[in-house]
This record gives C-alpha cells, structure tokens and sequence, in this order.
C-alpha cells in the first residue's frame, strides 16, 4: 500500500466498513469482544467464588499486566519482522486455548487456582505481541484517508459490546455456569482467526530488518521515536494522559461515590457516564476530518486536564456527569486521530516497534498510577485530582512549545 495518495484518490475515499478487508477484520472482532466480555466476567467472579479472596483476584489482574508491559517493545519490534496477521491468528489460537483449557477443567472439576495464573500471564503474553501487531494491520488494509474512520469504528464497536455485553454475560454465567462463559470465548476466538485468514497478505517487511538483533530492532523504534519532536511530544502527551486517568478515574471515581453520594447506583452512573462519553468521541473521531491537527490535539488535552483537575470539587451529580461526559468523550477523540495521526506518519518498516512504544507508554504506566492514586486519594481527593489535572496541562503546554507540535497537519 502507498504511503501518499493523489488527490483524486482523496475525492473517491471512501467509509472503510465498504472496504472488503477492512469488513471481515471489524466482524470477527465483533465476535471476539463479545467473546472477550464473557470471559471478563467469568474469571473474577470465578476467582471469587473459589478464594473469596480480593487479594487473589488483584494478583491474577496484576499477573496479567506484567508480561503484558514488559513484552510489549519486543512485540513491536517482532511485528515488523514478521506479518502481523499471522502473529494476530497465533495470539488468538493461543487465547483459545487457554480459555478451552479452563472450561475443560471446570468441566471436570479439576480446576486449581494456581491453574488461573497461567491463564493470565498467557493472555498477558498474547496481548504484548497482538496490541501493536493490531495497530501495525490497520495501515496495509485501508487507506491513509480512512484510518481516523477505520479506528473510530473498531473502538467504537469495542465500546459498544464493554457497554452491551457484560449483562447477558452475567445472565448466562448465572443460567448455565463459568465453564460454559470459558468455552463460549474460546468458540467466538475462532471467527477473527478466520476473518484475519481471509485477509490478503501484507508486504514483505524491510529484507535488512531480520539482519539485526532484537534489541537494536527495539533501540531503532526507540530513537525514531525519540528523533521525531512532534512524535516525541505526542507519545508524551498520550502516556501522561493516560498515566494522570488510568489510577484517578478507576479508584478515584469510587471515592467519590462513596464519600458523597454513599450509593453504589451512583457509582455506576459515574462508570456509565464515562463509557458513554467515549463513545461518542469515538464516533466523532471518525466523521470530523482535521485540518489543523496540532492545534485541534493541544486543545483537546488541555480541555481534558481542566476538566480532570475539577473532579474532586464537583459535589453534585448534576455537575460530575458532564465533566464525566466532556473529559472522556474527548479522551477518545484525542487518542483515535493520535493513533491515526501515528499510522499515517511512520513508516511500514517500524510501525510495530513505534505503536508499541506509545503501548507500553500507556499499559506499563497503570500499575504505577493505581498504586499512587490508592495513596494520594487517601491524603485529598480534590487534590489528587487537581494534580492530575494539572499534570496534564503541563505536559500539554511543554507539547505547544514545539512548532513542529503546533504545525502538525
């Protein structure tokens, strides 16, 4: 696929669910996610009816997360070595696996805990190397012009099923049982496996690639990242934002809920309010097409910081609902035109190694933002906020002093 585009290919572009490729790819996902939903709600609540431990449950959620940090430059660098489409239907075939395996167990009534441990650190693993390998397919099956559409229809319809799914799921955990949710994810893994078969296949990645080592293959993603200010600066941009969310929102949100309204009902308001956010500026991503992208970006995360740096003084649900709703829906928007941004601008040969440089930016930071945000909600809970908040405006404001930041188009 051509990196530029003339501009009668721009007047003939066209909305990427018409795109054959792009259309098996987005349907067996949908498959896949619902799949993903049952298998979120089983293992917790599996976890809990063999431990009634909390304890347990948080030390399977962090297993999961190690590998998946750690691993994640090395998937990067492998996807630009190898086709991403196959190392997306290795990862799934594995993912299948697993959860088969667990439902078989259950099945048997031969499950141990400890079995769960593999489970995770296995999907965690898979998750390293599937993550940029997903951002590194987009671009060799769609357009330039139709990648913002392309990734606000994919995380929109993600967003959809977080938001439908989980229900039945719970429905039909209680009607029928664990193993049943395990086998039903390890089935719905099938239908991506056979969407991605049906893609064509990439092109042959860079011949002098695979004649280096793997940890200059690392290094090259890193110094391109880091030889790129306007790159630089938004990758920055994207792991504080994240870094300043991922801990504050999670725990902080149910703080909230808890001091001032007491009500469980409201803290999933909060939760649903932010999920409905996102979908919308998921959805606008994909049909506002940016001119002045810089400045559109800058905007957007200084807009986000404000809104972060309120939360903690807001009494009143008739106030946090809107800043809920106005902070993540431009959360979404900023992050899908960034990966977009991203996809269109670097090269085929190190699109893995640099989508998982923003990857683990973003995923390695969250332990790290939960354990401080516990802390730092403890001692204030405006606070926290406030620092969040202003975190963010800093980071935007040291982007803005960038004119290659500003100028971006």
């Amino acid at each position: 696929m051509k990196v530029g585009s003339s501009p009668a290919l721009v007047q003939k572009t066209q909305h990427p669910l018409r795109n054959r490729a792009f259309r098996w790819l987005w349907i067996g996902n949908i498959v896949s996610w619902t799949g993903d939903q049952f298998y979120l709600v089983a293992l917790p609540w599996l976890v809990l009816s063999l431990t009634g431990s909390s304890v347990v449950l948080g030390t399977i959620s962090m297993l999961a997360a190690i590998p998946r940090a750690v691993l994640m430059l090395l998937g990067g660098a492998i996807s630009d070595r190898a086709s991403p489409r196959r190392i997306l239907i290795f990862a799934a075939f594995v993912r299948s696996a697993l959860v088969t395996a667990v439902a078989v167990l259950l099945f048997l009534r031969t499950l141990h805990v400890w079995q769960l441990y593999f489970l995770v650190v296995g999907f965690g693993v898979a998750d390293a190397f599937s993550y940029p390998a997903s951002s590194a397919l987009l671009p060799f099956i769609v357009e330039p012009e139709q990648l913002p559409a392309a990734n606000a229809v994919s995380q929109s319809t993600q967003q959809i099923t977080t938001l439908i799914a989980p229900g039945p799921a719970g429905l039909f955990i209680r009607a029928f049982g664990s193993a049943w949710a395990f086998l039903f994810d390890g089935i719905s893994f099938l239908a991506i496996i056979v969407a991605l078969m049906c893609l064509p296949e990439e092109q042959t990645p860079s011949p002098t690639a695979p004649q280096d080592g793997m940890m200059r293959a690392i290094a090259d993603g890193l110094r391109y990242v880091k030889a790129d200010v306007s790159l630089r600066s938004l990758v920055l941009v994207i792991a504080v934002l994240n870094f300043a969310l991922a801990g504050p929102v999670t725990v902080g949100l149910a703080v909230i809920a808890k001091q001032k309204f007491v009500t469980a009902s409201t803290f999933g308001l909060l939760i649903s309010s932010f999920a409905a956010g996102s979908l919308v500026g998921m959805l606008c991503a994909g049909v506002v097409r940016q001119r002045r992208s810089g400045l559109t970006l800058l905007l957007a995360s200084a807009m986000i910081g404000f809104c972060v740096a309120s939360l903690g003084f807001l009494g009143r649900i008739t106030t946090l609902v809107p800043d809920l709703l106005l902070m993540s829906g431009t959360v979404a928007f900023l992050n899908i035109q960034l990966i977009a941004w991203l996809q269109q601008r670097v090269e085929h040969a190190l699109m893995g190694r640099v989508m998982s440089v923003l990857m683990f930016a973003s995923v390695g930071l969250t332990p790290l933002s939960l354990a401080i945000a516990g802390v730092a909600l403890k001692a204030s809970v405006s606070g926290t906020f406030f620092g969040a908040g202003a975190m963010v405006l800093l980071v935007t404001l040291l982007a803005a002093s960038h004119r290659a930041v500003r100028a971006i188009d």
